[in-house]
């Protein structure tokens, strides 16, 4: 996994910036119950997303992130609202919130049993009649079927923990019930080769060791392809929410 503390200050400009976290901020919003007044964004990052979602009239919003620089970024952006705090143990008590989110979290975690213990404190720590709003699908949303897909499509593949049907099981397994879904354009997230070469090197695709002889014969494809910095298709984030019963 990435160092996000040393990822922190290219983390927004690398990830669509301003656009990107509009829409995502907009779909989480518009899964959220009416007459919500808090919200717990889970793993905040830089603030960008959370910074937005505070931005709606009536709603308070506190941020948690687990790497240090990240979470003194946001901050900057919410002071006063940002804690540090692991996901997996959340600092807050029970039933603290009338919304929880995870904004491209549960693809990063190790297995379903780190996934399913995030999802457990995402709902204990939401009121009765609460919803839990998470993106889902992140990777196979960056497979928009151009040319440079087709290059990675021998790269070994785990299953992924975001899967849709995998987030479906593990919030039922934490007695939540699905409550909607809705998708966005991640903007400035489509790959050109250029920045897919950089992305092998530095070792962002997990499965594909940056100094190996896979990653070697992927770079030399990709420098093949025509228009290297031509960005292609952005992709389209998926989102699902989930209520909490009373």
């Amino acid at each position: 996994m990435l160092d996000y503390s040393k990822e922190a200050d290219r983390y927004d400009a690398s990830r669509g910036g301003e656009p990107r976290a509009a829409a995502a901020a907009d779909a989480v919003l518009g899964l959220l119950p009416d007459g919500a007044g808090s919200l717990l964004d889970v793993a905040c990052g830089t603030g960008l997303v959370t910074r937005r979602l505070a931005a709606r009239q009536g709603l308070r919003v506190t941020g948690v992130d687990a790497a240090y620089r990240m979470a003194r970024m946001a901050a900057g952006r919410l002071p006063g609202d940002v804690v540090l705090g692991d996901s997996r143990r959340l600092p807050f008590a029970d039933a603290s919130f009338d919304a929880v989110s995870t904004v491209w979290l549960l693809h990063l975690l190790s297995g379903p049993e780190e996934t399913s213990a995030v999802v457990a404190e995402c709902a204990r720590v939401l009121r009765p009649g609460g919803v839990y709003v998470t993106t889902v699908d992140k990777a196979a949303a960056h497979d928009v079927g151009s040319d440079i897909d087709a290059v990675l499509a021998p790269r070994p593949v785990t299953v992924a923990v975001d899967g849709a049907e995998a987030v479906d099981a593990h919030a039922a397994e934490h007695g939540l019930t699905p409550a909607g879904r809705a998708s966005f354009r991640g903007h400035g997230q489509g790959r050109s080769p250029r920045s897919t070469i950089e992305d092998v090197r530095r070792g962002w695709f997990t499965q594909i060791p940056a100094d190996g002889p896979l990653a070697a014969r992927l770079t030399t494809a990709l420098a093949d392809l025509p228009d290297q910095d031509v960005p292609r298709p952005d992709p389209r984030f998926g989102v699902r929410a989930y209520r909490k019963p009373r």
